[in-house]
């Protein structure tokens, strides 16, 4: 299910805003607004402190999108499809279709993130530098930031912010871009995807967990250079080191279940002997014939023997039911141009993303022209918990 609000399309690349990315959005807001600003200028007024931190907050972001959409455009120069990238609460995610074919493609898809934040963060220092006029003394900081106008301020805050980000992401800790570089490494040592990205989780967990610690440490007021202590900063390191750990071992299984699924085609998991309904009959027939029962929740609308659209349950749960008599179906069915489908031949992978790109729950199969079954996500699961176990573990051998 697609989540957060679609903000742009930038080079045939969408762009989407996770709702979490309030809370970090919020964090930053509140520590330079209500706290650093304030605290290096005591002279700003709120509004001033206020403002400034909302231009650091979304300037910070927007150095984000441009980290990720450098791993996208560099992945499209070798061949990898990047559809969309999502910022949210640990910054910004490109997600790809399909895993690079090489390790070289890998390596270079990597770097080019943690590159472009290394570059952004040595040109708005130098940019805050000029700013300031060259008298920016950091032997002492607290007074020469006193000194700065709002515009330095901001950029010399932004500067080391992108240096660190370009680091962290260099951490060797799969899915960050360190781990990736990484796999790409083990990969063209060994020749074997599998076991690079096997070891590239492990490496990933094993940073997860010593973040983890150090948050636990820091929070229980334990200092710990470069972090410092304190119950806030502690937290939410040992979050960053949660989510790490969770997303290094749902990596590793997503390469194995795109690995499992790439060579069983749809007619193998596909639901047969599927009700069709015509476009003119009414929502209460269809609920009445239909939907009342089977426990099928989506049904191909079929005219002259070719799919026009689709309907759902929930479909009809948007009108009221006092017009169930009076509606036609092709009223509030999808339209067959606004409808994905696969054929019987293509891969369970291939249905599996559509799925997920789509945010429904089933595809109609059309052969021909006609429909011939329906692919539902939890036949794939079911299908995986049946057989997945098995080939994934010889996968790893």
């Amino acid at each position: 299910m697609r989540n957060g609000v679609h903000l742009a399309r930038i080079a045939g690349i969408d762009i989407y805003l996770d709702w979490s990315l309030l809370i970090i959005f919020a964090l930053l807001m509140v520590s330079l607004g209500g706290g650093a600003f304030p605290t290096w200028h005591p002279d700003w007024s709120r509004a001033l402190a206020w403002g400034t931190a909302l231009a650091a907050a979304v300037l910070f972001f927007a150095s984000v999108l441009v980290h990720e959409l450098s791993h996208a455009l560099v992945g499209r120069l070798h061949g990898i499809a990047v559809p969309r990238i999502t910022l949210f609460v640990f910054g910004g995610m490109a997600q790809i279709r399909e895993e690079p074919h090489a390790w070289k493609p890998e390596l270079w898809m990597a770097l080019a993130g943690p590159a472009t934040s290394l570059v952004l963060g040595i040109a708005f220092t130098a940019l805050g530098w000029a700013a300031s006029g060259g008298a920016f003394d950091v032997a002492d900081a607290e007074s020469a930031f006193a000194r700065l106008s709002p515009l330095a301020t901001l950029l010399l805050w932004l500067g080391p912010v992108n240096i660190m980000l370009a680091i962290f992401n260099l951490v060797p800790g799969f899915p960050l871009d360190g781990g990736r570089v990484l796999r790409a490494i083990i990969w063209g040592a060994t020749g074997n995807l599998h076991k690079a990205t096997l070891w590239a989780s492990y490496g990933g967990q094993v940073v997860a967990w010593l973040l983890i610690a150090v948050g636990v440490a820091m929070a229980f007021g334990f200092p710990v250079p470069p972090f410092g202590a304190g119950l806030a900063s502690g937290l939410w390191l040992a979050l960053i080191g949660w989510f790490l750990n969770n997303a290094a071992i749902r990596s590793y299984q997503q390469l194995l279940v795109r690995d499992t699924l790439a060579d069983v085609p749809v007619s193998k998991l596909m639901k047969t002997g599927v009700e069709t309904v015509e476009p003119g009959i009414s929502v209460q027939a269809l609920v009445d014939e239909h939907v009342a029962r089977s426990d099928q929740r989506a049904y191909p609308v079929v005219e002259h023997g070719g799919l026009v659209g689709m309907v759902c349950v929930r479909d009809v749960h948007k009108l009221a039911r006092s017009e169930w008599e009076r509606t036609p179906v092709r009223e509030i069915m999808t339209p067959s141009a606004a409808v994905a489908f696969v054929a019987p031949s293509d891969s369970s992978l291939e249905a599996m993303t559509t799925l997920g790109e789509r945010g429904v729950n089933q595809l109609p199969v059309v052969d021909g022209g006609r429909v011939v079954g329906l692919v539902r996500r939890e036949d794939i699961l079911r299908w995986l918990s049946l057989y997945g176990d098995r080939r994934l573990q010889s996968s790893t051998a």
